[in-house]
């Protein structure tokens, strides 16, 4: 399978996301929307709720994300609370189990890079909200720079939140370590091999140590014993997390696959079918285009179909 690393246009293409420029003129193409619409269950919340209740019909998990990061103003962090409030008052509605719906929250969203402080109570709001609805919470990872602020905000908040996940990226240096850290009872950890352009002092770059890091630190939390939510479309390591997961006694329920909306849909399918747990991490809002450009990023295909959608229309 292709994987992030093995686009040679990947650093381009991560600094593309960073281009207020860029964005400008991107947003404005229509057949930018063709391909917006296979990763992006819409702008709206009506339209993101429609995606999560069709894959909830199917057997499948959701974890949702109202897109944004790199928030500078308070108002906007404050919009961006009420957007999930908004969004998990409707779930709450929802005849689930408990386990089934879930909001990823990116802390930069919430005014991380204003004050610490903005982004920790803004995240215990949307926590406490979540919890009287009976729905998962997990904190999203973003680039290295932001690692401990938002491991420590997370620690402060699992003292009132227990079950409150966190993402931890294969890419990076550190996270061996930090998996044997918290993967301790009832921690939630979501791996994934990571999307962001980071420096070799503290990223493995080539696709085969990433992977084989992925996989030294699917077995610490498979070993662990906390949740392992196994994020990753690449078919060995999916192998590998049913291996490990018979290896160290651990049932469907004691971990889950996750997957992009829009993306693999087949095997998502499949693995329901096998009597997995799968969930689809499903994002939604007007500020998708960071978003969409780590997906070109990711998969040399995303890029070609993209191209040939602008051609098309040309």
């Amino acid at each position: 399978m292709t994987t992030l690393l093995n686009n040679p246009l990947r650093p381009a293409l991560l600094a593309a996301a960073r281009s207020s420029k860029l964005q400008a003129g991107l947003t404005r193409i229509r057949a930018t929307r063709s391909l917006v619409d296979r990763f992006v269950a819409g702008e709206s919340e009506p339209a993101a709720v429609a995606a999560v209740d069709t894959l909830l019909s199917s057997g499948r998990f959701v974890s949702v994300d109202y897109l944004g990061e790199d928030t500078t103003d308070r108002s906007q962090a404050a919009a961006t609370v009420d957007s999930y409030l908004s969004l998990i008052q409707r779930f709450s509605t929802r005849k689930t189990s408990g386990r089934a719906l879930e909001v990823s929250l990116k802390l930069s969203a919430l005014g991380q890079g204003i004050d610490r402080s903005l982004a920790l109570e803004n995240a215990r709001t949307i926590c406490t909200a979540a919890e009287a609805a009976g729905v998962w919470v997990t904190v999203d990872a973003e680039d290295h720079t932001t690692t401990d602020s938002t491991l420590s905000i997370v620690r402060e908040l699992r003292a009132d939140f227990p079950d409150l996940g966190t993402v931890l990226q294969a890419y990076l240096r550190r996270t061996e370590a930090d998996c044997v850290a918290l993967s301790g009872p009832r921690s939630r950890i979501r791996l994934c091999k990571g999307a962001y352009n980071e420096p070799s002092s503290v990223a493995f770059q080539s696709a085969r140590e990433v992977s084989d890091s992925y996989l030294r630190c699917l077995q610490v939390l498979m070993e662990g014993s906390g949740y392992p939510m196994v994020a990753s479309h690449d078919p060995d390591m999916i192998e590998a997390a049913e291996r490990l997961a018979t290896s160290t006694g651990r049932s469907s329920d004691e971990f889950e696959f996750q997957m992009l909306y829009g993306i693999r849909d087949p095997e998502q399918r499949r693995l329901v079918d096998a009597d997995r747990h799968v969930r689809v991490y499903v994002p939604y809002g007007e500020q998708w285009y960071g978003y969409f450009m780590r997906r070109l990023a990711e998969r040399p295909a995303n890029l070609m179909f993209f191209a040939r959608s602008l051609i098309s229309r040309r």
